[in-house]
């Protein structure tokens, strides 16, 4: 089988551009109290040498009856640890791992079927699921009994749920139903694997308004010698009732007086509270149930800190691998995902990972960071089947006294071991395409600007994809088929590895240019022929040359002024972290920069990354939150009456607000443009940089500008919550089309 390159950070520069020269500026200064600093990590490399992880005592079965004793599991070659590049996966040395054991020299899996449980052993863990519901009530693993929280109810441990929208239900509302299986197969029982499936039918008679009217087959997956357990899930609909699926996902409860320390990223893990800390007395529940202010925590280190699952949100092409460290004895519990082929909204959506809980969830349908634009809806008799994985629980462990982090490390290393199976050949399924049924897609990609560059130039560290049918960009709002990314390297060349047949959208954007491109024509992906694209030319939008630009087209706002947050309300991971913009209540900040009036920005003096704040929010009068109005100030030295201008603003998030646009004329005079009311991703509450993309290209005619000075409006006329606003990715003023350089 080809092997699939682990994914690659590319660099983040913008490609060459017009940029306008921009003054050193100073930014308004905020009164506060200094912040916390975090303690220092030990720095990358600088480790003691480690012994590798050792094997687990021998566990007896405890409670998990008529079972084998545990053995030991294969042994895991440690590498140092290395930095992690700002908002990336982690990052990995991608060594050859050590050559594995023949199979036969590891105990076969075993399955003990009784009356109300099955149990899946192989030596080294044993995995009991409810019979025939599907829950996984108990893991018991490295002489921990059981790894999951036996404080929940057994049906709260491990688990599949969705939240469904019968007709008529408003945003992103629905109801909750944890999906209970009524029958019970083993697909595959050998020595070598076995597989179950723990199915929920749906009868339309029966089941119309009592469940989602589609039908969800969970499986379970343990192959011998391996350190973990595998699952997917199969849903399907035929010709039954109209609804929608704004949830969908996998979850695991841990023991949360054992697993106290949360990794999602190399440069985003700590000792987490444990959810007592968040309950009254010892937590305040802040502007929104998710966010708790830690009063007395049970940890005193915690005391003082927000706690808020939406600060370890990550993007999907960046959620590999996240997990929990217990301490004694040495032992991770992971999550890994070798693709994000099977989620809702492409490469850039942003998902929940692991939180207090201990949590840790595997999303594959979600309407945060998006609204309701990103929920499956499907229409009375449309048929519809989608697997969701297979993901990997793994599992590791380690000497005692030995450094617990370099389980992460080790973690590491089986997720790049997991991207290069993939796709797995194991799945019994006949709906997962096995490796020799996928097609590979490759082409160059170029970009070309004709106001920047005489030729077209190679889209360096850009991403490509194929997507579903439809106009450009249409990509971040599908949620019903399969996406496949990758990114190009320095010349622009790109492979798109395992492709599912069908046919496609070939799909992409280039950082530093605005707009979406789309290849002219659609591709019909077959078995049997690889399909190579060519070369392909992205000409972004552009009418005329520059004459001013506002920030970096990279659809994130990072580039702007982010505020440090009130000291009364920090998450110490993120002082002095790249990722500022995840601590809570930012969006207050704004009234404090500017307690009178609002924000004015000069594109000849002003510095976006000081003068610029990161979201255009509401302004609390009393009891009443008001919209904003900022303002742009610019010089034209010359100006054509009857020409046309284009005034382009790309937006990189949206919730409930409608963006006005006026020249020289503040309100209430009539707008030249206005959006009318867009957008739910709720990322300013959320600590996103991002939500969905919008761009507006808007005419602007000359006699509405003046030679010499001129103010643009930028009005955001809604104000019901602190949380409504806009978060601008870049705006242009274009003069009119001329012939280029």
């Amino acid at each position: 089988m080809p092997a699939v390159e682990p994914p690659v950070a590319p660099s983040k520069e913008p490609m060459p551009r017009e940029k306008p020269a921009v003054k050193d500026h100073p930014r308004p200064s905020l009164s506060k109290e200094p912040l916390p600093v975090p303690p220092q990590a030990s720095a990358p490399g600088k480790l003691p040498d480690q012994p590798p992880l050792s094997s687990p005592p021998q566990a007896a079965p405890g409670k998990l009856p008529d079972q084998p004793p545990l053995s030991s599991p294969p042994k895991a070659s440690i590498p140092a640890p290395a930095q992690q590049a700002q908002g990336k996966p982690p990052v990995v040395e991608d060594k050859p791992p050590p050559p594995s054991p023949p199979k036969d020299s590891f105990p076969p899996v075993k399955l003990n079927i009784q009356d109300k449980f099955v149990i899946l052993s192989n030596g080294i863990l044993a995995v009991t699921i409810s019979k025939p519901a599907g829950y996984v009530t108990g893991i018991q693993y490295n002489g921990i009994e059981n790894i999951l929280d036996t404080v929940n109810p057994e049906d709260d441990r491990g688990y599949w749920d969705v939240v469904w929208a019968p007709p008529g239900t408003k945003g992103t509302k629905g109801n909750f139903q944890r999906i209970v299986a009524k029958d019970f197969r083993v697909i595959i029982e050998r020595a070598d694997q076995i597989e179950l499936s723990f199915k929920l039918a749906y009868n339309p008679a029966v089941d119309t308004k009592k469940a989602a009217p589609m039908e969800i087959d969970q499986r379970y997956v343990m192959l011998q010698g391996v350190s973990g357990v595998y699952a997917y899930g199969i849903f399907e609909r035929a010709a039954w009732a109209q609804f929608g699926m704004p949830n969908a996902r996998l979850a695991f409860k841990l023991q949360r007086q054992q697993f106290k320390y949360m990794v999602v990223a190399d440069n985003r893990q700590r000792e987490m509270p444990v959810p007592e800390d968040r309950m009254k007395p010892r937590g305040q529940v802040l502007e929104y149930p998710e966010a708790v202010l830690l009063v007395d925590p049970i940890d005193p280190k915690l005391k003082g800190e927000v706690d808020d699952k939406y600060q370890y949100s990550m993007e999907s092409q960046d959620i590999r691998v996240h997990g929990w460290i217990c301490k004694d004895p040495p032992t991770g519990f992971w999550q890994i995902t070798p693709s994000f082929e099977f989620r809702s909204g492409g490469p850039n959506k942003q998902f929940l990972t692991s939180h207090v809980g201990p949590s840790t969830l595997a999303m594959f349908v979600s309407a945060h960071y998006s609204g309701e634009e990103l929920i499956p809806k499907f229409k009375e008799g449309e048929p519809w089947n989608h697997i969701y994985g297979p993901i990997f629980m793994y599992m590791n462990n380690q000497t005692k006294g030995a450094d617990f982090k370099l389980l992460w490390e080790d973690a590491k290393q089986k997720m790049l071991a997991e991207v290069k199976s993939w796709p797995y050949s194991f799945p019994a399924s006949e709906d997962f395409p096995k490796a020799n049924e996928r097609v590979n897609v490759t082409g160059r990609f170029f970009v070309y600007d004709k106001y920047v560059t005489n030729e077209k130039v190679p889209a360096k560290g850009s991403f490509i994809g194929l997507g579903p049918l439809g106009e450009a960009g249409s990509w971040q709002r599908d949620c019903k088929t399969y996406q496949f990314w990758t990114r190009t390297d320095d010349e622009g060349y790109f492979t798109i590895n395992f492709v599912r047949v069908g046919n496609y959208d070939v799909h992409g954007w280039v950082d530093g240019y605005i707009g979406d491109f789309k290849h002219k024509s659609p591709v019909n992906i077959a078995v049997g022929r690889n399909v190579d694209l060519g070369e392909l030319v992205f000409e972004p939008l552009r009418d005329g040359p520059t004459l001013w630009e506002i920030g970096i087209p990279d659809r994130l706002a990072k580039e702007f002024y982010i505020p440090d947050p009130n000291p009364k309300y920090v998450n110490k991971l993120y002082v002095n972290h790249p990722d500022r913009f995840r601590q809570y209540g930012l969006w207050e900040r704004y009234a404090e920069l500017y307690p009178n009036n609002d924000l004015v920005y000069d594109v000849n003096t002003s510095d976006y990354k000081k003068d610029w704040f990161y979201a255009q929010v509401t302004r609390q009068i009393g009891a009443r939150y008001n919209g904003t109005t900022w303002q742009v100030k610019f010089n034209l030295e010359d100006v054509v009456p009857n020409g046309i201008y284009k005034l382009r603003i790309a937006l990189a998030s949206a919730t409930n607000s409608d963006l006005e646009v006026r020249f020289n004329e503040p309100k209430p005079s009539p707008a030249i443009f206005t959006s009318g009311r867009i957008g739910n991703d709720n990322s300013i509450a959320r600590h996103g940089i991002h939500g969905l993309y919008w761009l507006f290209n808007i005419d602007v005619k000359g006699n509405t500008l003046r030679k010499g000075n001129n103010t643009m409006f930028l009005t955001q006329t809604k104000g019901v919550s602190p949380f409504q606003g806009l978060m601008y990715d870049y705006i242009r003023l274009e003069g009119p089309a001329t012939s280029p350089k």
